[in-house]
């Protein structure tokens, strides 16, 4: 019976001592002082090249654009290009889709590799309204009268077809805009 005297001292005087609150307060100050500086003296310089939107699936046109910027001078700029080839086909399609098959397949002859394709099948294009043997044999008539087209054509106007006329036109812009990019 004394154990548990003794334990019930020690539990009360526990209790007695944990319920005494001790309060520390701690108090700091800080003092900061500076200065701060921002200087603009100008936006960066920059070409933003158009957007040309030619997302239409009916359209034979593809956008083209570009901008070079260098921290003189900044130039875009932005064309469509038509297409040729799909102008082509959509014209063929749609004599076609009229009645207009031999017209459509004329339309189709104006390419070269076409051309050769339908000689070497046994079916030449048509010509002057003739189909058949009768436009193969108005063909081979001309081609006999007309040996060398390409002799008869200027020099100049020999080497340089219109595919070469755009390479050269599109060497001369990227030429012009390396050039702005050494300023």
């Amino acid at each position: 019976m004394k154990f548990i005297y003794v334990s019930l001292i020690f539990i009360f005087a526990a209790m007695s001592a944990s319920a005494q609150d001790d309060v520390i307060k701690s108090e700091s100050t800080v003092n900061s002082s500076g200065t701060m500086e921002t200087t603009v003296n100008s936006p960066p310089p920059s070409a933003i090249s158009p957007q040309i939107s030619a997302s239409n699936s009916d359209l034979c046109t593809v956008g083209v654009a570009g901008a070079v910027q260098t921290q003189i001078l900044g130039i875009s700029a932005g064309r469509t290009v038509r297409d040729m080839n799909c102008e082509k086909l959509k014209n063929a399609k749609t004599m076609y889709d009229m009645g207009m098959k031999v017209a459509a397949v004329s339309v189709m002859c104006q390419d070269r590799r076409v051309f050769d394709a339908m000689m070497n099948a046994g079916t030449p294009c048509p010509k002057d309204g003739l189909i058949g043997e009768a436009a193969k044999l108005a063909w081979e008539m001309e081609a006999n009268a007309d040996p060398a087209p390409e002799m008869q054509k200027g020099t100049l106007e020999g080497l340089l077809d219109d595919q070469d006329h755009k390479t050269i036109g599109i060497g001369a812009v990227v030429g012009a805009l390396a050039l702005l990019l050494l300023l």
